[in-house]
C-alpha cells in the first residue's frame, strides 16, 4: 500500500504565504514525477507544479515567480512554497506522484493524497 499525506493548508490573507508538504510512504521502489494539483470550487483539478526525480520543475503560468516546488528523494517528500498568495489560489491542493511499487514489473502508477484546503481571503 502507498499513502501520500499532505499538510500545511489553511486560511491566509492575500499577499501571505503558506508551505505545503507531502510525504509518500509504503511499498515504494521509486518515484518519478511528484506534483501539486489544485481544485477550485466548481472547477476541474489542474496541475500547479511538478518536479522530476532529477529536479526538473514545471509550473502553471499563473504561479510562476510566486510558488516554488521542491523535493527530497531520500525522504520521499515534496513541498510547495506559496508566496504572494491571491484569492484565485483558493482551492483544495492535492499531492500526486508517479510511483513504482514492484521490482518485478516496470509500471508506474499514479497515487494521490487526500487533499489539503487553502483559502486566501481578500
Amino acid at each position: 500500500q502507498v499513502q501520500l499525506v499532505e499538510s500545511g493548508g489553511g486560511l491566509v490573507q492575500a499577499g501571505g504565504s503558506l508551505r505545503l508538504s507531502c510525504e509518500a510512504s509504503g511499498t515504494i521502489v521509486s518515484i518519478n514525477v511528484m506534483g501539486w494539483y489544485r481544485q477550485a470550487p466548481g472547477k476541474q483539478r489542474e496541475l500547479v507544479a511538478s518536479i522530476t526525480s532529477s529536479g526538473i520543475t514545471n509550473y502553471v503560468e499563473s504561479v510562476k515567480g510566486r510558488f516554488t516546488i521542491s523535493r527530497d528523494n531520500a525522504k520521499k517528500t515534496v513541498s510547495l512554497q506559496m508566496n504572494s498568495l491571491e484569492p484565485h489560489d483558493t482551492g483544495v491542493y492535492y499531492c500526486g506522484a508517479d510511483i513504482k511499487i514492484s521490482r518485478v514489473f516496470p509500471q508506474f502508477f499514479d497515487y494521490w493524497g487526500q487533499g489539503t484546503p487553502v483559502t486566501v481571503s481578500s
